[in-house]
């Protein structure tokens, strides 16, 4: 039988400290410190290795994906977890050789809540992604500065106008004081640089996306337009990582929970399902924020046409409230994103009936 030797590790920037214990849970190594490099982490690694079956497990962090790549091809198993599911490291009195203890216990009894770090495939992709983001979040930014410039002066801003080049000096000339008007300046400059990188970066970001066979399925879809569907081949990687569409729901923040107590009762002996329980309901709360806002936004633009247009207006005039009814076509995008992805088929009219 292969001896298991279960291996935690509280990383940091500078070092990294270890643990490993057995799968009695005795501690065979503890509080061993290894810099945070390539080369001192792999001969850790390679003083481990023999007849063992080494599983690792650390947070997820910045350094993570960096991680993950360096040991995965020198342990059997690698478990990335979810650090707000890991309450029992929060309890209690806090170290570096406490919290690899609490972390190599949680791993021996299987308690870890994984995060995925399978597909390397598409990491050029995820990096456009990310900067594409970022830039998008930048330029509302500075365009919720420039306007609160005009409104510190009592001057009103509504719609886009105010950004154009076209209209930039007669805005300027309503400014009254010198040093506001060179502050927003200074910030139409900046706009204007973000929206040229933020154009350059969309493009590249298109051009990388088209690479993948997923691009043509997705794009396929009705409200999946180029940049969600970019978005979404760099969040989801695989489509085989979920099993079931609800585990897709559950990442995209669509999935509902509920919560209850004192199930059942003893009725004159007898075992019995409570009445009357108190469930209390609600959409999941761990989720990936931009694969939601995707498929939420998608969904939005969806129910003004067909083919989704009648599937949400059934649903509204059979009594389900509209945000209910959204949150359906939002299920079912999700739905078809997984299914026609993982068959690999492009959308039509029978895809409505071919995901319940």
């Amino acid at each position: 039988m292969d001896v298991i030797k279960y291996i935690a590790l509280d990383v940091h920037i500078a070092c990294i400290v270890a643990l490993v214990m057995n799968a009695a849970g005795k501690v065979l190594l503890s509080n061993r410190v290894i810099p945070t490099s390539v080369v001192a982490i792999r001969k850790f690694f390679g003083e481990l290795r023999g007849k063992y079956k080494l599983i690792v497990t650390f947070e997820e962090g910045s350094l993570s994906q960096w991680l993950y790549e360096i040991i995965k091809p020198l342990v059997t198993e690698v478990v990335v977890c979810n650090p707000r599911k890991n309450k029992l490291v929060s309890d209690g009195s806090k170290s570096d050789e406490i919290d690899t203890r609490k972390l190599a216990d949680l791993l021996r009894t299987g308690m870890l809540k994984p995060v995925y770090h399978g597909e390397a495939g598409t990491g050029v992709l995820k990096e456009l992604v990310r900067c594409y983001v970022c830039l998008v979040s930048d330029c509302n930014r500075v365009m919720n500065r420039l306007k609160s410039v005009y409104r510190s002066r009592g001057i009103a801003t509504s719609g886009r106008s105010v950004y154009y080049e076209r209209n930039r000096e007669s805005w300027l000339a309503k400014i009254d004081r010198p040093e506001k008007r060179q502050r927003a300046e200074i910030l139409y400059r900046q706009f204007d640089c973000l929206r040229e990188l933020r154009r350059e970066t969309r493009r590249k970001m298109l051009v990388e996306a088209r690479k993948y066979p997923a691009w043509k399925i997705l794009q396929s879809i009705p409200a999946l337009g180029p940049i969600r569907t970019a978005i979404a081949i760099a969040i989801i990687a695989t489509p085989h990582r979920f099993r079931t569409k609800r585990q897709l729901w559950s990442y995209c923040g669509l999935s509902v929970i509920t919560k209850s107590s004192s199930d059942f009762n003893f009725v004159e002996g007898i075992l019995r399902k409570s009445r009357g329980i108190k469930i209390t309901r609600g959409l999941t709360l761990e989720f990936n924020h931009l694969l939601k806002f995707v498929v939420k936004s998608a969904a939005t633009d969806a129910i003004r046409k067909e083919p989704f247009k009648q599937f949400y207006q059934t649903r509204v005039a059979a009594g389900m409230r509209p945000e209910m009814a959204r949150l359906a076509v939002a299920r079912k995008i999700a739905a078809l994103i997984l299914t026609l992805w993982k068959r690999g088929v492009l959308f039509d009219q029978k895809s409505l009936n071919l995901v319940a």
